[in-house]
């Protein structure tokens, strides 16, 4: 390790005598180098690492250490093949999110000539028998054509032609078509045996992706291999090829207005897939069918007359069990979930020592019931922990003589349970109105007539009115059941958020309200089935004050996911979208607010558009930069040529620019009578330039904007405009994306690798996001500066920036903390496009002063804030914060 180091010694002996290495359980950290570091931020990155011990005494026994250094995750270690490190490498899968790789030579002594390690990238090693057809290129490339990785050249194949897709080089794509169409030629046929299917695509997990195989220059669907996810991210299939394959046809989703990104595809050669038969829900599937002899035919490679046959995986019923799996809601289940034996004690030991015991009246409209369905409805009212409540049931004049004697079964056997039966058949509102005149309580909580509630749900009200005595609407999260009873689906809900609510109806299931106020805002309305629930939710928000709206973020409700039902798919009842429109619209009417409501673009969402104020208000674009010519004009440009907003001025902050070419081009800029240029002649201090623009703003309203800031969408402006105009917003952040259209921003989460992080970072542009959240207008508790509008007068009112201890990082997430501490809302909208090269102009933190001076940083926003602990109201705190993408709270995984 003397020439050129490679690693360095963390602990352990490591001496060199006579020429010779003499080691005792040696662990050294491997330099991970930058494509690596890069890449990790991104995702899992397949590596080689290599062990150089010429002269070993003996065979290594190493062992790979991987360190996320996040405070809450434990460091991970694994033995590895040491002779086989010593001679070709041993390729690993380094997990994103990782740090550093440290390695332990070997568990005791040992003597060398010499010792190193290192790590290359994996694509180097070719994979034996591997056909790679496609990969996508980095960054914004056009055209199609041969499409070769700029890392690896062995892709084997090319596209011909796409039909129904909008197809870039990077991956991104976009379904014009139910069947959209990927042709590939490939330059060798794949020859006659078994093949292994694999796609890495960042898709939903139902996309149901499908490759069909050239026979005889035709393709049949029968001889189409559906591919299903086998972990987030790929999606895998089987063919046995029964003759020369020249040409395929891969359909990447199978619905209109679907959007993903294409990372690669390829086959390789493999032995019969027997392995996939002894999955437990494979197997139940082929036996259902009948194919148990088929399948047996081709495993054992029986003659194949002419064509091609797909190994049967997931048909429909597995492909919901696996996406339920892939994302780990059963491990979260078993990690976080009430558990009965563990935790009832408590809960009944905390629910006796409460002075005031509310009566809850759970109301429940029913019609036309399945009577096993009712039961469980009822059963799961009667299982609760919290006995105070009453059960008030409505049937809608079913006609249905088992309904009504299974009511009065119930009836009779808990007289806590009471129903009536209207004599004409009304709907779900009235019916709702007429459990409500059965209500007795003080709250109210709705139940529909499939669903379950948990047994824990209304002793967490009860115990919710202690802490929060104030409260007069509950609303918690929820999960689903499918026909099997299985749970998946979980919805992991923000606190109040006003913005999102007036997306999607995000209170659902369970929602609680105080019984007078539905009392006092009329009951349910009629004309509104379907939505009936949001327009009572809109009409009380009304009547209440935000602080007393509470979110308990557990799961409270299971919502059973049958046949028509919202819980299969928001868009089952078109009905129920125009109903909620109509609730919207009337409610904006009543708080006397100018808008138009309108549908999300591809989505059964709502999207709200806020008239600007007349005039519109002057707005102020403060760009500071020190050079970067390039940078400046796309940005200035772009800001230039595509906003249609009426009425800004852009303000370059010149930062002791020295480039002839950026004093050229601030001169050229600066015929265009809305731009100026003022100097800044002191040392780079982000937060103090950003103020001293501010300061010389002639808008009421202002935008900081990065110099590597590029507009896409003409009315970027207006959008964020006509939101940070509204008294009562603060911050409005934007969509920013990398030049490869992967998400860079969508708000801000704080607590995220102890600090904060971006929100849903990496997906491809036109991804939905956790429940949408990518569409729809939502708070958010901060929001980046890259692109931030605000008021003039907030930002004056909290002090902008903090120029002293926040000169570089995190000035714009404590500046959005300090408004949402004045009382603003922070709010970001998708509907303000820009691309944002981040930091170009700026570098990496790399040199020790700049590592020193972040850590300071750091250690503000521990102190002043306690991003480490402090939860974040609009990210549950059943999500993870190791990762920027929503996923699951990982098992292990400590929240403050």
């Amino acid at each position: 390790m003397n020439e050129r180091p490679r690693c360095v010694l963390l602990n352990g002996s490591l001496a060199w005598r006579r020429g010779r290495v003499f080691a005792d359980a040696p662990i050294v950290r491997v330099h991970l180098p930058p494509w690596a570091r890069s890449a990790l931020r991104k995702d899992d990155v397949d590596i080689v690492l290599f062990i150089d011990a010429p002269g070993c005494d003996r065979v290594l026994e190493p062992t790979v250490i991987l360190d996320f250094q996040s405070g809450r995750q434990p460091v991970l270690r694994w033995r590895i093949d040491g002779a086989a490190a010593q001679c070709n490498g041993v390729r690993l899968s380094l997990p994103r999110g990782l740090k550093v790789l440290d390695f332990k030579v070997h568990d005791g002594p040992f003597a060398a000539r010499d010792l190193n390690c290192w790590i290359e990238p994996a694509f180097q090693q070719k994979h034996s028998g591997e056909r790679l057809l496609f990969e996508a290129e980095t960054g914004d490339v056009g055209g199609l054509g041969a499409l070769q990785s700029q890392l690896d050249a062995r892709v084997a194949a090319h596209i011909s032609s796409v039909q129904g897709v909008d197809f870039a080089p990077n991956g991104f794509f976009l379904a014009h078509t139910a069947d959209p169409q990927l042709h590939i030629d490939l330059e060798e046929p794949l020859n006659t045996g078994w093949w292994r299917v694999e796609a890495q695509m960042a898709v939903a997990l139902d996309a149901r992706p499908r490759i069909y195989f050239d026979h005889d220059g035709d393709y049949f669907e029968h001889e189409s291999a559906i591919l299903v996810p086998r972990r987030l991210g790929q999606f895998i299939g089987y063919v046995r090829i029964g003759q020369p394959v020249h040409r395929l046809r891969f359909d990447p989703v199978c619905r209109l207005g679907e959007t993903g990104n294409f990372q690669r595809l390829s086959m390789s050669r493999c032995a019969a897939p027997i392995h996939e038969v002894f999955r437990p829900s494979v197997a139940r599937i082929i036996q259902a069918e009948r194919r148990n002899r088929q399948v047996l035919h081709h495993l054992t490679c029986m003659p194949l007359k002419g064509g091609h046959w797909p190994m049967p995986l997931f048909p429909e019923e597995g492909l919901e069990h696996l996406a339920r799996e892939a994302v780990g809601y059963l491990d979260w289940v078993e990690a976080f979930d009430y558990d009965p034996a563990r935790d009832d004690a408590g809960y009944i030991d905390r629910l006796n020592t409460l002075k005031c015991k509310p009566l809850i009246s759970v109301v429940m409209p029913v019609y036309k019931t399945p009577l096993d369905l009712l039961d469980k409805a009822i059963e799961s009212v009667r299982a609760q922990l919290y006995t105070n409540w009453e059960l008030c049931i409505a049937d809608d004049a079913s006609g249905d003589r088992a309904l009504t004697a299974r009511l009065d079964y119930w009836r009779k056997r808990d007289s806590r349970i009471k129903f009536e039966t209207r004599k004409i058949n009304g709907n779900i509102s009235a019916a709702t109105n007429t459990a409500f005149a059965l209500v007795e309580g003080e709250w109210m909580a709705l139940l529909d007539h499939d669903d379950e509630l948990r047994p824990h749900a209304l002793a967490e009200i009860a115990l919710t009115l202690v802490e929060h005595p104030d409260a007069e609407l509950i609303y918690s999260d929820e999960d689903k059941l499918d026909h099997t009873g299985a749970r998946y689906g979980p919805y992991f809900k923000p606190e109040y958020s006003q913005f999102l609510l007036y997306g999607q109806n995000y209170f659902n299931h369970l929602t609680v309200h105080k019984a007078e106020n539905v009392r006092e805002a009329g009951g349910w309305q009629l004309g509104y089935e379907g939505s009936q629930d949001f327009d009572l939710n809109l009409r009380i928000i009304e009547m209440v004050e935000p602080e007393k709206i509470v979110h308990i973020p557990k799961i409270l409700y299971h919502w059973r996911a049958v046949a028509g039902s919202t819980a299969v798919d928001v868009a089952e009842k078109s009905y129920a979208w125009e109903a909620g429109k109509r609730a919207l619209h009337d409610h904006f009417e009543r708080t006397g607010q100018a808008v138009v409501v309108g549908r999300t673009p591809g989505y059964p969402y709502y999207q709200v558009s806020w008239a600007l104020p007349h005039p519109a208000p002057k707005v102020s674009l403060v760009i500071p930069t020190r050079d970067r010519a390039g940078l400046v004009r796309v940005c200035v440009n772009s800001i230039i040529e595509k906003t249609a907003y009426p009425d800004y001025e852009i303000i370059i902050i010149d930062n002791q620019s020295r480039e002839m070419e950026t004093l050229i081009l601030f001169d050229e800029l600066t015929e265009d009578p809305r731009v100026r240029v003022l100097k800044y002649d002191d040392e780079f201090n982000f937060s103090s330039i950003n103020n001293f623009g501010v300061t010389h703003a002639k808008g009421d309203i202002v935008g900081l904007i990065n110099n590597d800031i590029e507009v896409i969408n003409a009315d970027w402006l207006w959008n964020m405009v006509v939101l940070a105009a509204r008294e009562d917003v603060g911050c409005v952040g934007a969509m920013l994306y990398y030049p490869n259209d992967t998400i860079q921003h969508a708000g801000v989460v704080v607590g995220i690798g102890g600090v904060a992080g971006h929100s849903h970072k990496y997906l491809p542009r036109g991804a939905q996001g956790y429940f949408a959240r990518l569409q729809l207008v939502h708070d958010v508790t901060a929001v980046t500066a890259a692109c931030l509008v605000v008021r003039k007068s907030v930002y004056q009112e909290v002090g902008g920036l903090n120029e002293a201890d926040l000169r570089i990082a995190f000035n714009d997430v404590d500046f959005c903390l300090k408004v949402d501490e004045a009382g603003y809302r922070n709010v970001w909208t998708p509907r303000a496009e820009l691309y944002h090269h981040e930091s170009v102009s700026r570098g990496d933190e790399d040199s020790p002063e700049k590592k020193m001076r972040f850590q300071k940083e750091v250690e503000y926003m521990l102190k002043r804030w306690a991003t480490d602990s402090r939860a974040d109201r609009f990210y549950s705190p059943n999500l993870t914060l190791l990762w920027e993408d929503f996923r699951l709270r990982e098992p292990g995984e400590i929240h403050d």
